[in-house]
């Protein structure tokens, strides 16, 4: 297995979108207050500038190997493809063993090293799960960056484990009390606050969400996972592309990290999993943004929201923080709207199976958001019995283990 990181990756190569606008087709673009049109302009140079910038990802790609501990594993999992029927490989790329327990790192250290570029010195955060707050406070902490995560109080209450390692990391984690007071009202108190301190305060959004330039600029921090994706499938399969990668799909970071160095494969099947949560009959409650949404601008960009009536912002739910959110990036958007990948709902109930699954024939607890990728393995080893499948073990189950223990009757 290899044990080297892909070379720096940039300019990126067959990466077309976004246009100059920030438009993923009729998706993405830049709707933010007036004031915020400056700050958000000196993100986008930043970005631009890093693009061809050697030194700056030799120095994040330094980061990822010698602080994150990358590159992180491709586990084959045998014993789950005989239990699923399965008579191809199945693999799990191991995003789950990375420092501070999921992808999310990437993207943190490499926004953190942004706003040091662009003499910020202060950080805000939003996070669902908790996982993308530890991930930022990790990264402050390291750099000596004042740290304010803004986080609802359901998820506070769901995920406390994470709350108290962001708060022994130095951070301070505020309560979004607001609404279902979930991620998207954190979301909504991180914007408010980025409106009032623009000038020395730069704004982390954890996914591929948001406006212009963050979908792009958080992909370009997590394509890394597909990248060694690729390598790693070379060395152990002799070829760089399989025949299916399967991923979660909330605001969709870890999904379009392990899919960018893939998406103009055409020959390669990608597979996502979003949280249908009760199910999606009437009067059900989900998150199913892209089976049930509509377009709209939310947060920033034009994507699917789940809407009601009145065309006010529906309450998502799932039994995975991380996937609470009636929103999704504006690149999945497109991707959506060509058909080049099939996203697929799967429910609270689908999710638990899978995640006892793969725990009893792995060892594996995966992140309850992990474990709705890892419900459509079943289907999809019926339909591609000899297929070489990847799956992103987007994070380590440790986090949901109330959850988990409540759902379960433990």
């Amino acid at each position: 297995m290899t044990t080297t990181l892909p070379r720096t990756p940039h300019p990126v190569p067959g990466t077309q979108l976004p246009d100059a606008r920030g438009r993923f087709g009729d998706f993405g673009g830049a709707f933010v207050p007036e004031i915020l049109h400056p700050v958000l302009m000196e993100v986008k140079e930043a970005w631009q500038s890093i693009q061809g910038d050697k030194a700056f990802w030799t120095e994040h790609r330094r980061l990822l190997r010698d602080y994150v501990g990358r590159p992180t594993p491709l586990t084959r999992a045998d014993r789950l493809a005989e239990r699923i029927g399965a008579r191809g490989p199945i693999y799990l790329k191991r995003e789950d063993l990375c420092h501070t327990g999921a992808h999310k790192i990437n993207n943190a250290i490499g926004q953190v090293q942004l706003a040091m570029r662009m003499g910020k010195k202060r950080i805000i955060a939003e996070t669902g799960a908790g996982q993308h707050g530890v991930a930022t406070a990790t990264a402050c902490a390291l750099f000596g960056v004042e740290c304010v995560v803004y986080m609802g109080e359901e998820d506070i209450h769901r995920q406390n484990l994470n709350v108290q390692r962001m708060k022994l990391l130095g951070a301070e984690v505020r309560s979004a009390m607001s609404g279902s007071r979930t991620l998207k009202d954190a979301t909504n108190e991180a914007f408010r606050d980025w409106v009032s301190n623009p000038h020395d305060t730069h704004y982390i959004i954890g996914s591929v969400v948001g406006p212009h330039p963050y979908p792009a600029l958080v992909r370009d921090f997590h394509r890394i996972i597909g990248e060694e994706t690729r390598a790693q499938l070379l060395e152990t399969e002799g070829r760089e592309t399989p025949d299916v990668i399967v991923a979660c799909v909330g605001g969709g970071s870890n999904a379009i990290g392990i899919w960018a160095p893939f998406v103009d494969d055409n020959d390669v099947i990608l597979v996502g999993a979003e949280a249908a949560g009760e199910g999606l009959g009437p009067g059900q409650k989900h998150a199913a943004t892209l089976s049930r949404g509509s377009l709209a601008v939310f947060h920033g960009s034009r994507s699917y929201l789940l809407q009601d009536s009145d065309g006010q912002v529906q309450e998502a739910h799932s039994i995975s923080a991380g996937l609470d959110y009636p929103g999704v990036g504006p690149e999945h958007a497109y991707h959506k709207s060509t058909g080049r990948i099939d996203y697929r709902p799967v429910t609270d109930a689908e999710a638990m199976t899978a995640l006892q699954l793969l725990s009893e024939t792995e060892g594996i607890i995966p992140a309850l958001e992990t474990a709705h990728a890892v419900a459509l393995l079943t289907p999809l080893a019926q339909e591609y019995p000899d297929a070489v499948v990847v799956l992103n073990c987007s994070g380590r189950g440790d986090k949901d283990m109330e959850t988990i223990t409540a759902r379960l009757g433990g």
